[in-house]
């Protein structure tokens, strides 16, 4: 029986009755995926992923990975798991349709991609050549969309992101790996990179590898760095394979979790040259790549998401199935009938504080998924680019630390038995913590919210997405005043947190050590702010289901009475804390920068 449990109905309701994505699906440029055709999709992905794909979940953990002369040989369960996707097709989904893909639009796209990388986290990594394919088509020449894309697609090669140094981390523009010029967009590559998800394996019969290294006479930081193709094996002109490049993968890491997901050190030009391609022709490298590095973050925030919802659901089964203690109302009673303990209240306030985040954060991820359909639909508005960029900090920061956070509470439901490998709690909770470290930590998304976000966009965004919060604030319905209100008192409170922010900037224009007050409430405005956002969406989302109560019945009427619950319970749990935060932020002193390292 899988381990996987997934929530088809709410990721429905999402697209179909809240986002109401059916007055776009069917036209262009989404003209092949109309309601019913994307409904067939989503119900397709869900049976796969929850069948095929999460058969090698435990295998890939617990069969582990070694490289053997410079070969990473996959587990035979895991290939099976990478058949059923790829002999579906469901990688050609989001690519498209002029590089053979099928076009779906973005929401639809993250929508399956949750059912995926929440049934097997580690073996859905592998699947990344879609997206390098897309890059290089979107900022290639003609030329290498018309070679190295379209091979990635037809071929079914692997692809990869490779920008991690060891010396460097996750500051890029450190990097030292150097290219040198041999003639045309042709260069040979020198260096070691780290960290490099799906660097290697025997799945595919090539692995195409996107490159960030630093020309010969490129200047310092991340302005002197390019993207180069770099694959593992060289290509003739034909797409047959030629010769091995000088890429090898030099050492893997073995992880706390992922286990099964191939990361490896890879080094270049050591004993024969590395050749690489210079992508597009230009020397923009940086903003190249972040045309993989956000998709990489959309991408944390719905595993994150998915994996606290199967969590969730595993520990509510367990809970309705576990009979232990007698009911509190009869506790002193020593022969009063043992219960399931579903019914113990701090089992509830757990599985409460579960449910409701799950569906936030999924609110959070579909919502901003919406806005890559907008982006599409609408190009000539700018605002759905800059408000995706707003909320992809939101989706990719906090979503990573609050689901780490609660897979604890779904552990805690089982008690001791959580904490063996009888129940797939530990391996989440393993899989997870990476989420809050990789394609930026939690502090990197946090400063880039406030600096790059709101101050460099001098608020315009942000102020827009108020306006909406705030018209809900006073146009919801009688129903939800309560909630409204506590809203509209929440979203003040943020507006406080970032103006104290925005106060400790200016003032560090005459004492730059009053910039380290920022630093110092950063991770706590993009709590703040993420939570005022959640919160707006999953009281829209109640409004929805309370007015579909009245033509419900059985299944859906327990789901709109559900949503209405998780959306007064967030409400109720979430938005108090604001405050709290807003004033620390406002008391700051920046004593803490002043203590003596030796102190610690």
């Amino acid at each position: 029986m899988s381990h996987y449990k997934t929530n088809l109905r709410d990721i429905e309701f999402n697209l179909f009755e809240f986002l109401k994505v059916g007055d776009w699906y069917g036209t262009a440029p989404f003209d092949a995926f109309d309601v019913d055709t994307a409904g067939d999709a989503l119900r397709e992905v869900e049976r796969l992923a929850r069948e095929d794909f999460a058969e090698s979940f435990v295998d890939a953990d617990r069969a582990g990975l070694e490289l053997v002369d410079g070969e990473v040989a996959l587990p035979d369960s895991v290939k099976k798991s990478l058949d059923a996707l790829y002999d579906g097709g469901w990688h050609l989904l989001g690519i498209e349709q002029d590089l053979g893909g099928f076009g779906a639009p973005d929401s639809l796209r993250w929508a399956t991609g949750e059912f995926f990388i929440g049934a097997n986290p580690a073996v859905f990594l592998y699947a990344s050549g879609g997206l390098m394919a897309k890059v290089i088509a979107t900022v290639g020449t003609e030329e290498q969309k018309n070679t190295w894309a379209q091979w990635i697609v037809d071929k079914r090669w692997g692809a990869t992101m490779v920008l991690t140094e060891p010396d460097a981390g996750s500051d890029v523009g450190a990097g030292t790996s150097k290219a040198i010029h041999v003639e045309g967009n042709t260069y040979h590559l020198e260096g070691v990179k780290r960290f490099i998800t799906s660097g290697e394996s025997d799945y595919f019969d090539n692995i195409v590898h996107l490159v960030l290294a630093r020309r010969e006479g490129g200047e310092v930081g991340t302005k002197g760095l390019s993207m180069f193709i770099v694959p593992k094996y060289l290509v003739n002109p034909d797409g047959s394979l030629a010769e091995r490049n000088g890429i090898h993968a030099t050492n893997i890491e073995h992880k706390m979790g992922i286990k099964g997901s191939s990361t490896v050190e890879l080094s270049m030009g050591v004993d024969e040259p590395c050749v690489g391609y210079l992508v597009g022709d230009v020397h923009e490298g940086i903003r190249q790549m972040f045309h993989v590095i956000e998709d990489a973050r959309m991408m944390i925030g719905v595993k994150s998401a998915g994996t606290l919802s199967t969590g969730y659901l595993n520990a509510l089964e367990y809970a309705k199935e576990r009979v232990q203690s007698a009911d509190m109302t009869a506790m002193m009673d020593k022969t009063a009938p043992r219960v399931e303990i579903i019914k113990h209240p701090d089992v509830r306030r757990m599985l409460m504080l579960q449910k409701s985040y799950a569906e936030g954060l999924r609110a959070l991820w579909m919502y901003t998924a919406m806005t890559l359909d907008r982006m599409k639909l609408d190009p000539d508005d700018l605002y759905w680019a800059k408000l995706n960029d707003l909320l992809l900090p939101m989706v990719k920061g906090y979503s990573s630390e609050k689901a780490y956070e609660l897979l604890a509470t779904s552990l805690q439901v089982y008690g001791g038995s959580g904490f063996t490998q009888d129940y797939p709690i530990e391996q989440y909770i393993r899989d997870a913590k990476i989420d809050t470290l990789y394609e930026g930590t939690t502090a990197i998304q946090a400063l880039d919210l406030f600096f790059r976000k709101i101050a460099r966009d001098q608020g315009q965004t942000l102020t827009r997405l108020a306006e909406e919060v705030l018209e809900y604030v006073k146009g919801g319905s009688e129903e939800f005043a309560t909630e409204r209100a506590a809203l509209g008192a929440a979203l003040e409170q943020v507006q406080a947190h970032i103006g104290a922010l925005v106060g400790y900037s200016m003032a560090s224009m005459a004492n730059p050590e009053e910039i380290y007050k920022v630093g110092l409430n950063t991770n706590m405005l993009l709590r703040s702010l993420s939570q005022v956002v959640i919160a707006w969406l999953l009281l829209q989302h109640a409004e929805v289901a309370s007015a579909g109560m009245s033509d419900a019945s059985g299944d859906d009427q327990a789901f709109y009475t559900g949503k209405i619950a998780s959306a007064r319970f967030f409400v109720r749990e979430a938005l108090p804390k604001i405050a709290s935060r807003t004033a620390e932020a406002q008391a700051e002193d920046g004593a803490i920068m002043a203590i003596p390292e030796d102190a610690f």
